[in-house]
């Protein structure tokens, strides 16, 4: 019999409590108090780096938009809540992030990372991007290395097609699928009408 020794898209979403900082203040987290919502969890190597400051305001400048899906964020790194206060505190055109639309989680003791497998050997979080649902079962999951970013515009079209198929049982988003844009039906008989269309 087959084991699993880490968690995988459609598992229940490890739950955690920790220091966020959150409009300047320290704040307590925990992921299950979200359920009912989607989130986006956001796992990043370390404030006061080069790509991460990229992607945290990437992400708040977008938040607006992804809010209004019924979806939260949540920056994770293995920095402390100190940490992430100063960065916070200093602006975008000196290397800070300013004032973001979410909060950025301390994960200090690198528990958390570690139970989402995003641990490095260097003890720092790898890009890990996982998106929950409102039951709390991770839907989607990515993970990049290091030295390259992700794409918001590509995390929030596949949150819209997360919802959109669970909206929509019968039916399934096909490659490249964006709102508005046909979807298969998951009979093999009705699912010829896409195929015979495009």
């Amino acid at each position: 019999m087959l084991t699993k020794s880490f968690i995988q898209v459609g598992d229940k979403a490890p739950d955690f409590s920790a220091t966020s900082v959150y409009e300047q203040e320290f704040k307590q987290i925990n992921l299950s108090d979200y359920l009912g919502k989607y989130v986006i969890l956001l796992f990043y190597p370390l404030d006061f780096t080069f790509v991460c400051p990229t992607e945290i305001t990437a992400f708040s400048d977008m938040y607006n938009e992804i809010s209004s899906l019924d979806t939260e964020i949540l920056g994770i790194s293995v920095d402390s809540e100190y940490c992430h206060l100063a960065w916070t505190q200093l602006d975008r055109e000196s290397g800070g992030v300013g004032d973001l639309n979410y909060p950025l989680v301390s994960d200090l003791s690198k528990q958390i990372s570690l139970s989402y497998n995003v641990l490095n050997v260097e003890g720092k979080s790898l890009r890990g991007l996982f998106i929950i649902d409102k039951e709390g079962i991770i839907q989607h999951c990515l993970v990049n290395n290091l030295d390259f970013g992700r794409s918001v515009h590509e995390t929030l079209r596949t949150l819209k097609a997360i919802q959109y198929v669970q909206n929509n049982p019968d039916e399934v988003c096909p490659a490249n699928w964006e709102p508005g844009k046909s979807t298969i039906k998951s009979d093999p008989v009705q699912a010829k009408k896409y195929f015979e269309s495009i």
